[in-house]
């Protein structure tokens, strides 16, 4: 296989475990697209932990799996997996930091817990943990520096997460699990004002960015249409007009991608 159709293979596993991600890649510069590629995909195949397992300890070993995987690639070396191996190349040529593949491996431990968040501000935690790190890393990729854009990553990453949650409601709920905090009644409503300030947060931080980081951050602007569109429908996640096609996201990522808009 040469590296074009490597590429290509990459690119289309990536649209296909996380469309929304995918579509914010292609906006990267060429030389990062595969690396953003990888981590998409290693964050939804963690992601999808709890889906794939029987048991919370069949759970637990398929993660240590992947910190097992992590510490060997700092450690020079790579499985041979469809994953790890465009991850470890990912790792190396853009000198990633491991810290945050330790906390995005770690939040998905949460996914285990039977019992639902305890809290709104455990919700935020949870939220952050699981996204916030991923975008860190994509602001690495991009060559910028993560470490003075931790805010704009945890603001952008809360506000992705608990959108994300609110329009998984119905896939979450046919399955029986519950990810909303039983303290404030399970109310949409207030999760997506929740959502609201970090993603406003997150917009007033992107304004004045360059602009590779306002697109290594376009999950922000994706974030923000969907809430739109969860308030014009009632705060009603199964409500059909609560979803927004492929093309009107590709148009409002096209706008804020070049012409700077949030």
């Amino acid at each position: 296989m040469t590296g074009t159709d490597s590429f290509h293979t990459l690119a289309a596993r990536a649209s296909a475990a996380d469309h929304d991600r995918y579509l914010c890649a292609l906006f990267a510069p060429p030389a990062a697209r595969a690396a953003l590629f990888a981590l998409n995909l290693f964050n939804a195949e963690i992601a999808r932990t709890r889906e794939t397992v029987s048991e919370p300890m069949l759970g637990q070993i398929r993660l240590q799996w992947w910190r097992e995987v992590i510490d060997e690639i700092y450690q020079g070396r790579a499985r041979r997996h469809e994953i790890a191996e465009p991850l470890a190349e990912a790792i190396r040529a853009h000198k990633l930091t491991r810290g945050y593949f330790d906390r995005l491996i770690d939040a998905r431990e949460g996914d285990l817990d039977e019992a639902p968040p305890e809290s709104m501000a455990a919700l935020e935690k949870y939220a952050e943990e699981s996204a916030a790190p991923l975008i860190s890393l994509a602001l690495e990729v991009v060559d910028a520096d993560a470490n003075a854009l931790q805010e704009l990553a945890r603001h952008s990453g809360i506000g992705w997460a608990l959108t994300g949650l609110m329009r998984a409601l119905p896939h979450h709920a046919a399955h029986g699990r519950i990810m909303l905090p039983d303290k404030e009644g399970r109310d949409v409503r207030a999760v997506a004002e929740t959502a609201r300030r970090h993603i406003d947060k997150a917009r007033k931080l992107r304004r004045g960015a360059p602009r590779v980081v306002k697109r290594a951050t376009l999950p922000a602007v994706l974030a923000d249409a969907y809430l739109r569109r969860l308030v014009a429908c009632g705060h009603d996640p199964y409500h059909p007009r609560a979803v927004i096609g492929p093309l009107r996201r590709q148009l409002l990522l096209s706008r804020a991608a070049f012409f700077g808009l949030s």
